[in-house]
């Protein structure tokens, strides 16, 4: 038995793996100390980037997610590579969704997309000194790039026209940082 903050493992059993995520089914005597079982998800970890040009407009991306069945808008985002670093991650998605790539990186630090059952951590970034060349888009994307104000794109948030956690979060973030 491993404590594992109020929580107690007994032992865990792999239900479900793919290339993109895990679920995993731990055996547990919960903080009230009746024992039971807990299910969570990892899923690869990401990054979501915000370019963000000498006029100070964003560019995002909009695009049809199958699994809410919809149109997002959000910033580039995705999956890291096996071994790969979380700016060349960030590199990598700029340049296949929007073509674009960039002079100047700057590390908004990191989020989970959610806290109790999914493993995900999202790193962070701003891209500026921006250069716009070809896209790469994977043959299952489909994305359509959407370039507003960051105020524009606040409101969208606020509006919750952009509901993707990550870019919500970066987004914001990113409006922060930069009146600093």
């Amino acid at each position: 038995m491993a404590a594992h903050g109020p929580w107690f493992i007994y032992g865990g059993t792999d239900k479900y793996e793919s290339e993109r995520l895990q679920v995993h089914e731990d055996r547990v005597r919960k903080p009230d100390g009746v024992d039971g079982v807990y299910a969570t998800v990892t899923l690869k970890p990401g990054v979501a980037v915000l370019p963000i040009d000498s006029d100070g407009r964003v560019h995002l991306t909009r695009q049809f997610r199958y699994a809410v069945g919809r149109d997002t808008v959000e910033a580039p985002s995705g999956t890291l590579e096996r071994g790969e670093a979380p700016l060349e991650g960030a590199k990598r998605e700029i340049r296949e969704e929007l073509g674009i790539e960039a002079g100047e990186w700057r590390h908004l630090g990191q989020v989970d997309i959610d806290t109790s059952i999914v493993r995900c951590p999202v790193d962070l970034f701003i891209a500026q000194q921006l250069r716009f060349t070809e896209t790469d888009q994977d043959s299952t994307e489909l994305i359509w790039p959407l370039t507003i104000s960051l105020e524009g794109a606040i409101h969208m948030v606020t509006e919750s026209e952009i509901t993707h956690s990550p870019s919500c979060v970066l987004i914001l973030k990113a409006a922060r940082c930069l009146r600093q």
